[in-house]
């Protein structure tokens, strides 16, 4: 039997960990279905070329997928640290390519949005999903400071190496039509 504390402490972490994954699964059903008021796919794709994120529909299925089904782990705690680290990942890319340059606060478009849903990733991987949740039900213990620091590895380092194993097409320069001989000029005596 759980103590008061223990019960309190389980009913938190499990508010805790729903609340962040149904986030990142609501932004994701965004980008990749239109749900929830999102513009859905083409429109995400859109979005994300004009940002220079190219190739724009590549980046926003990655994106959307990774906040769609890291939110839906996240949320079962299911796989928690894969989950952290898929979402981890996402924010990485969006502070860094978005919202770095336009300072901290979210007011301004800043970053500290994404910092706050990175670090609630990274403490889930840390404290674990707690005893509510599918890992716990499933006997799989993957959680403390080593498998956080991993999660954050991968989420750091990911975006990256996507990047690097698919990059993104250089626009092609139209090929040049050959040049023509110049049409025979007739002379004739006059």
């Amino acid at each position: 039997p759980r103590s008061g504390h223990a019960l309190r402490m389980a009913l938190g972490q499990t508010l805790f960990r729903v609340a962040v994954g149904g986030t990142f699964f609501a932004h994701g059903a965004q980008k990749l279905f239109g749900w929830f008021g999102g513009h859905g796919l083409e429109a995400t794709s859109g979005a994300f070329d004009s940002m220079g994120l190219k190739p724009g529909k590549r980046t926003a299925l990655v994106a959307g997928a990774s906040e769609t089904g890291g939110g839906a782990l996240l949320a079962l705690g299911l796989l928690t640290p894969a989950a952290s680290a898929a979402l981890i990942g996402v924010m990485h890319q969006a502070v860094r390519t978005v919202h770095i340059d336009k300072g901290f606060f979210v007011t301004d478009g800043g970053y500290e949005y994404n910092l706050i849903l990175a670090a609630s990733a990274f403490a889930l991987a840390d404290i674990g999903p707690c005893p509510v949740s599918l890992d716990e039900k499933l006997g799989i213990r993957m959680h403390g400071p080593a498998w956080a620091l991993a999660a954050l590895g991968a989420g750091l380092a990911g975006p990256k190496l996507l990047e690097r194993l698919a990059p993104a097409d250089e626009p092609q320069a139209a090929p040049q039509a050959p040049e023509q001989a110049p049409e025979a000029v007739q002379v004739t005596a006059a």
